[in-house]
């Protein structure tokens, strides 16, 4: 079984954040299985099987995103993509990749250290870096507001998305690189 995993915060402040990029395509990937991802567990996760695996959010903010793979007993790295935002990549940018660091993103490092390994699938957003004098916190918990970036962003989901439901039916991490990857605007 493959398992999806989007990172976010829980919680209406949150929504459509871009640090919670990874709850907006797990949103839009269950909206495309036509299922419902529902609350587990109490406060846990929201989880729904679909093609192929389970597409999950954790509950438990984005530093203990971990808790849930050892909850759902989770052993193979390889069978799992996390998907979530990253500044290093312009906003509308797209990067899928086996294992690496977590440049400082604390849900990758919990789920790194629940899992035993960094060898997992991400699935990264682009959301570009914040202007300056704008502290990181800020950027990441604001909604993109300038037009030609939001939309960019939103095309990323969509493209996300597509990757997530080719990876659930089983594509191999190489050919998403392939069919996916791409630069943001900057």
């Amino acid at each position: 079984m493959r398992f999806v995993i989007g990172l976010g915060n829980p919680g209406a402040k949150y929504t459509h954040t871009r640090h919670n990029a990874g709850f907006d395509v797990t949103d839009r990937l269950a909206a495309f299985f036509q299922v419902t991802l529902r609350k587990r567990c109490l406060r846990l996760y929201k989880r729904s099987s679909v093609s192929g695996g389970l597409v999950v959010q954790p509950l438990t903010y984005m530093n203990k995103s971990g808790e849930i793979i050892k909850y759902l007993g989770i052993e193979d790295a390889s069978q799992v993509a996390v998907v979530c935002d990253n500044m290093d990549l312009a906003v509308g940018g797209l990067r899928i990749r086996k294992g690496g660091g977590s440049s400082g993103q604390k849900g990758l490092d919990s789920i790194s250290q629940a899992l035993g390994t960094p060898d997992f699938i991400r699935i990264y957003i682009g959301v570009g870096r914040p202007s300056e004098g704008t502290p990181v916190v800020d950027h990441v918990l604001q909604v993109e507001k300038d037009p030609q970036k939001a939309e960019s962003y939103n095309q990323t989901l969509e493209l996300a998305v597509k990757a997530c439901q080719r990876f659930l039916e089983g594509e191999s991490v190489e050919v998403l690189q392939r069919d996916f990857n791409r630069k943001g605007i900057l």
